[in-house]
């Protein structure tokens, strides 16, 4: 873990540094990736079973194997813990309100050239939502990116799912049923992208995959747009928090675990105004990890890559926080609104101090699908709008192409393409 002084001489070159820290996968997992594409490709469900059994230790021996049913889902909802059902049923209700939101309008309008121009909004057919089953099973994550596909309208919900040693996670399968999901494949990793993205003997191909995972699930999606659509590349998780001294360092420090926790490659970051406060915050830290079940994760992110930084005022966090770019941005201060308009690269923003990050990881309802390694500066969270897409509508009639044709066939003959401007010319006579 570093402590950097913003007033330090060599503060720009360390900072730099963070911010150039990729944590993501190497040219060793792009060449594997690419040989388990290619042969899923080439041997389909064959090629599935054979890395079922080699990663997960889980035989693809007969059809029942490879698919879980709606009716397993329902089971597994149904066991649950009252209070546990509850709180999935919050997840989801809130989920869905705040998705609805963001449905686009259509449009359609005539100019004053009097020509008819728009736009129509429709669901892809297809979506596949990775689900992963290896270092955690998170059914939250099935909730976020399952929710907003059904709002967009997407018909086919296919997820895939690792299942090591046969193990199949309850709350997976619960998520799934309020859902609704349509299918479940038991596979994981590059291969099941494969899967969903060229279609094997059982599994027909969708048309844009959504969900986290590990490093070869997402450089399996990296490799593979084009042929599908994808949410976003993900890396490690981030979390920024930006506090000043009138925080409890002890939540700030639960803050900042909350992330660190996910991975050791994860990166959790503070920075504050008061060099005190961020000793405290340091201790606390310590303290924490030494009653946390996810210790050994937690220190090995926090050690290699936790960094607090003390800065001469909070007017500094906002600059450095925008070359950052972070997944998730805490302003744990009394008046965070100025804070918040001054940051313009973040996956999401949690104002105030009584709102912690992991409140947004379930029942807030923003998506918590974010843009990791500092692609906040061009990307979103996932939305209704990644399983969706727009066509453009245009009608002319005879007065419309007289007052805009002309045009048209100028700058037709000005690039060198006379069959585009007869075939407006030809109209125009």
């Amino acid at each position: 873990m570093r402590t950097l002084s913003a007033s330090a001489p060599d503060f720009e070159e360390r900072f730099a540094a963070i911010v150039a820290d990729r944590r993501e996968s190497d040219g060793d997992v792009s060449q594997q990736v690419a040989a388990i594409l290619a042969d899923v490709k080439a041997r389909g469900d064959a090629a599935l079973a054979e890395y079922s059994e080699r990663f997960d230790g889980f035989a693809l021996d007969q059809d029942i194997d490879w698919s879980i049913g709606a009716e397993q889902c329902r089971q597994a909802y149904d066991a649950l813990a009252p209070d546990l059902r509850a709180a999935l049923d919050l997840a989801a209700q809130r989920i869905r309100a705040y998705h609805q939101d963001q449905l686009p309008q259509d449009r359609d309008f005539t100019d004053d050239a009097g020509v008819r121009q728009g736009a129509i909004w429709r669901a892809v057919d297809a979506a596949g939502l990775y689900v992963p089953g290896g270092r955690a099973a998170y059914p939250s994550s099935l909730l976020m990116n399952a929710i907003p596909a059904r709002v967009a309208g997407v018909e086919r919900l296919v997820v895939v799912t690792p299942t090591p040693k046969g193990k199949i996670n309850p709350l997976v399968l619960a998520a799934a049923h309020i859902a609704g999901i349509d299918e479940i494949w038991r596979i994981g990793g590059a291969q099941a992208v494969a899967a969903l993205a060229y279609g094997t003997q059982r599994i027909r191909p969708v048309d844009v995959i959504t969900g986290p995972g590990n490093a070869w699930v997402a450089e399996a999606k990296r490799q593979l747009y084009g042929v599908v659509g994808i949410d976003m590349v993900a890396g490690p998780s981030e979390i920024l928090v930006i506090a000043d001294a009138n925080n409890d360092p002890q939540w700030i420090a639960a803050d900042l675990l909350s992330q660190a926790e996910h991975d050791p490659s994860a990166q959790a970051i503070l920075i504050t105004d008061d060099a005190e406060f961020a000793g405290a915050v340091e201790r606390s830290v310590e303290a924490e990890l030494s009653a946390l079940p996810t210790q050994e994760v937690a220190r090995a992110s926090w050690d290699a890559h936790g960094v607090i930084i003390v800065v001469p005022d909070l007017d500094h966090a906002a600059g450095l926080a925008n070359r950052l770019a972070a997944e998730h941005v805490e302003l744990a201060v009394a008046e965070p609104e100025s804070l918040l308009h001054a940051i313009r690269h973040a996956g999401s923003v949690f104002l105030g101090r009584m709102t912690p990050e992991a409140v947004g990881d379930y029942v807030a309802g923003p998506n918590h699908v974010l843009p990791t390694g500092r692609r906040a500066r061009f990307a979103s969270g996932l939305s209704v709008l990644d399983f969706m897409k727009r066509t453009s509508f245009i009608s002319l009639d005879d007065a419309a192409l007289g007052a805009i044709g002309p045009a048209a066939v100028a700058l037709a003959h000005a690039e060198g393409l006379p069959a585009h401007a007869r075939s407006v010319e030809l109209r125009l006579k």
